[in-house]
């Protein structure tokens, strides 16, 4: 009889603890990386698989930022130089920590971003939102967010990237 009441509570107990995890406000996540020595955030339900470099076929006509094709996986992806398609460039970077970051399947576009540096998981609770500046900007750049050590990151929304128009001609 004992058990049966201990089995009752343990699933009244989990029962609960479900209802309040749907309920739960989750926390935002991204994905940190570096081009050209900054630091931005992807967050981490937009972005996609992480890969290697790849050979890149070059597209021409194309705009110095869209780097050409490259197949991952057996699929074709458009490769866009980050850095370059942002205007932040500076010098060319050491490709041996370069990485190409997906965008997620369910935003239906076949295109990898070209960054310098992986450089892990940030979470909200882990950053502080910077103050909004005035300055307009598109609809891709998200908020500022200050880390810990002060180092200052921006946020891309890669939903709105994928739908940019200029992101979206490659063909300059």
């Amino acid at each position: 009889m004992a058990n049966k009441q201990a089995l009752r509570e343990l699933q009244t107990r989990l029962a609960e603890r479900l209802q309040a995890a749907r309920t739960q406000v989750r926390g935002q996540s991204w994905l940190a990386v570096e081009c050209s020595g900054r630091g931005f955030l992807l967050p981490l339900r937009e972005a996609g698989e992480i890969f290697a470099l790849a050979p890149v076929l070059a597209v021409p006509y194309s705009h110095r930022w869209f780097l050409g094709v490259s197949n991952l996986r057996g699929h074709l992806h458009g490769v866009v130089d980050l850095a370059g398609f942002l205007g932040v460039k500076t010098v060319e970077a050491g490709r041996d920590q370069s990485r190409l970051v997906g965008f997620n399947q369910t935003l239906d576009i076949n295109c990898v971003l070209l960054v310098d540096k992986l450089s892990g998981l940030r979470s909200d609770d882990q950053l502080t939102p910077e103050p909004e500046d005035v300055a307009t900007r598109p609809a891709f750049v998200g908020g500022r967010l200050r880390d810990a050590s002060g180092r200052l990151w921006q946020e891309l929304v890669l939903t709105a990237l994928a739908s940019d128009e200029t992101f979206l001609k490659i063909v300059g």
